[in-house]
């Protein structure tokens, strides 16, 4: 079995040379063969990934070494193989892994130890996940509009400038944020379906004043932000939540509660509306770009698309 450990040499984890040389000498007293690319440019990770994909298929395994951003990629170039993904959190963020490895401070040695990248003994499970499609390209994670692209935004230019900080750049950039008006616009068309009946329904706005629209694969976001503390990745469906226009009053005390998984529209029935959607369409009434980001990349669709694409990716998860 080939492993392609795909490296973002500007990715947040300054241990990762150390890291990758232990794993190295450990690959020498094994069958397996590893190889490491290091990404030269952005969507690097995504041409590598699919170009392994291609060529060897299941056999060899992508190793994402890198952030939120380098699991994107690889995402986008591993959907719809039968190439698996291990995810090592060497990011900044890292708020995907969040969710597979179940902690909002992860322990990136453990995770490596569970993978057996240290002894030689490697074993985990292979798992089909969802993923999003949105005009196109693919999100494992969160896509989101209003505030929290912004906060986004603010957060990665903070943490490039001082890494130091890891998530909590992302926790000082809701300050600026905060101190102009949270009222912004979007139209949507959304297809939802009731969790308790599993019958359809639509959910649909023009114009809508809304402070921020998280749509999750995953849990986690904006370096541990969490929407949807109940997301599922292979059910076919995501979790929505929806926060309405809000005012500095109304914004403080959601704050807390939204990081920590406890907002949602019986907490807080007036500010927010939470749902299950398959598939929906975003627009601006005036053809400008949506504020809005996949995966902590922002993107400039006046028009988007997206539906869920069931089983789309093959996860490695530790193996119980």
């Amino acid at each position: 079995m080939k492993y392609v450990f795909i490296l973002n040499p500007i990715a947040g984890n300054k241990d990762k040379e150390k890291i990758i040389n232990r794993i190295k000498s450990t690959f020498r007293l094994i069958e397996d063969e590893m190889i490491v690319e290091e990404t030269q440019y952005g969507g690097h990770a995504k041409d590598i990934a699919r170009d392994y994909a291609e060529k060897y298929g299941k056999e060899c395994v992508i190793v994402s070494c890198g952030g939120d951003g380098t699991v994107h990629e690889i995402a986008n170039g591993l959907a719809g193989t039968k190439t698996p993904l291990i995810i090592l959190p060497l990011g900044t963020g890292n708020d995907f892994a969040k969710k597979i490895y179940g902690a909002k401070k992860i322990n990136v040695e453990n995770v490596i130890k569970a993978f057996g990248f240290y002894n030689g003994k490697l074993r985990y499970d292979v798992k089909p996940i969802d993923l999003i499609d949105y005009n196109g390209e693919k999100c494992i994670n969160v896509m989101s509009f209003g505030l929290d692209t912004i906060v986004e935004t603010i957060g990665r230019k903070i943490a490039a400038k001082a890494p130091f900080l890891g998530h909590q750049a992302y926790n000082i950039a809701i300050l600026p944020v905060l101190a102009k008006p949270l009222h912004y616009n979007i139209s949507f068309d959304i297809t939802c379906v009731d969790k308790e009946s599993g019958e359809e329904f639509q959910l649909r706005e023009v114009n809508k004043d809304f402070a921020l629209f998280a749509v999750c694969n995953a849990s986690y976001y904006g370096g541990g932000f969490c929407p949807a503390p109940d997301s599922v990745l292979d059910d076919g469906l995501v979790d929505l939540a929806l926060v309405n226009g809000l005012s500095l009053a109304e914004a403080l005390p959601m704050i807390g509660k939204y990081s920590a998984g406890e907002a949602n529209d019986k907490v807080f029935p007036k500010q927010m509306k939470n749902a299950m959607a398959k598939c929906g369409k975003f627009w601006m009434e005036d053809g400008s770009p949506l504020l809005g980001n996949c995966d902590g990349e922002n993107f400039n669709y006046s028009e988007l698309d997206f539906k869920v694409d069931e089983k789309a990716l093959n996860l490695c998860y530790i193996k119980c």
